[in-house]
């Protein structure tokens, strides 16, 4: 299975409530994606509550053409599940 991100709501800072196609929702402190050239602009809290989900994406973009991968963003909002460790560990989040 494929996992897409189905809904994200802004909440605060960079944390975001998020949704996904397995039916878990979770809250994921995006910050630590937010570094160089790309991101950079995100640090700008109006420029990142202005985030979307994608339809053709199926994951969390912004206006300015960002977008971040759904496995990336789960693994923020489920980091502390140890049952997903192993999956984690695939995909290369921890060691």
């Amino acid at each position: 299975m494929f996992l897409h991100v189905t809904e994200a709501k802004y909440l605060h800072d960079y944390l975001v409530e998020v949704t996904f196609n397995n039916g878990r929702r979770g809250y994921a402190d995006l910050s630590e994606a937010l570094h160089g050239p790309v991101f950079e602009p995100l640090k700008d809290v109006a420029l990142f509550s202005r985030l979307r989900v994608d339809k053709d994406l199926q994951t969390i973009t912004w206006e300015n053409g960002v977008d971040l991968a759904p496995e990336y963003i789960y693994f923020q909002a489920f980091k502390s599940d140890a049952e997903l460790a192993f999956q984690f560990r695939e995909w290369g989040y921890l060691q």
